[in-house]
């Protein structure tokens, strides 16, 4: 599986594969995938809103 492919899958943007085997241990560690992922892009957000626009404001 691509990487573009999981990404749209953690963000709800693409289906899951059908086909592909379920289990539950796959299952926590996507959704441990999918909140590191989110904390990560809200990260970057409060870095480039403190260093980037805050410093334009002034």
């Amino acid at each position: 599986m691509g990487i573009w492919n999981q990404f749209g899958e953690y963000l709800f943007i693409k289906k899951r594969d059908p086909n592909q085997q379920r289990t539950k241990w796959m299952g926590y560690m996507h959704g441990m995938n999918r909140i590191s992922l989110f904390m990560f892009i809200i990260g970057l957000l409060v870095m480039l809103f403190r260093f980037v626009i805050l410093p334009l404001l002034k």
